[in-house]
């Protein structure tokens, strides 16, 4: 079976959204984009400071509740659909319940041929790009670097620690079969 799916996971700023866009260019086939940042943007304002939604402390930290659950869960419901009908996608995301996180995925993605990639970056420069974004909380990529991998599984890893993104991209590309 061909991969439908490739999911990265990855704290915030390791580089994730620069290799999606190499592996669409790498990519003979079209490949789309689903990054859980669109999803954070798509939601309302309301949900940005309620209890329910989702959280971004000062110091980095990220904090969700049952309705950004509820409407993840629909999200991610969603990207499957695309992959069932005949889209690739890409999925950027962060798994901040560790294996949780890649257990919902699982459980959405079911019955399709996924690529599960570990997208790591030492934390102290995955901070230094935080700062250069300046948008997002300091502190985020420190707290995630690390977290979000662990109890995950993964048929790939890459680290864009000190490696560019196009080269990683063209190692998640030549697993996509």
């Amino acid at each position: 079976m061909a991969t439908q799916v490739i999911v990265l996971n990855g704290g915030s700023s390791s580089g994730k959204s620069g290799i999606v866009r190499c592996l669409q260019a790498e990519l003979r086939e079209p490949w789309l984009a689903a990054a859980v940042d669109a999803l954070v943007d798509a939601l309302p304002a309301s949900m940005q400071t309620s209890d329910g939604g989702i959280e971004f402390a000062a110091d980095g930290q990220v904090n969700v509740g049952s309705q950004f659950r509820r409407l993840e869960a629909a999200w991610m419901a969603g990207v499957a659909a695309m992959a069932r009908a005949g889209a690739r996608i890409v999925v950027d995301d962060v798994f901040l319940s560790g294996p949780a996180s890649q257990g919902r995925w699982r459980e959405a993605l079911d019955g399709l041929d996924v690529l599960w990639v570990g997208v790591r970056c030492d934390g102290a420069v995955a901070e230094g790009r935080e700062i250069a974004r300046g948008d997002r909380p300091r502190g985020m990529a420190a707290a995630q670097a690390e977290s979000v991998h662990r109890g995950v599984s993964y048929d790939l890893e890459v680290d864009t620690t000190h490696t560019e993104s196009v080269d990683c991209a063209r190692a998640i590309a030549a697993r996509v079969t």
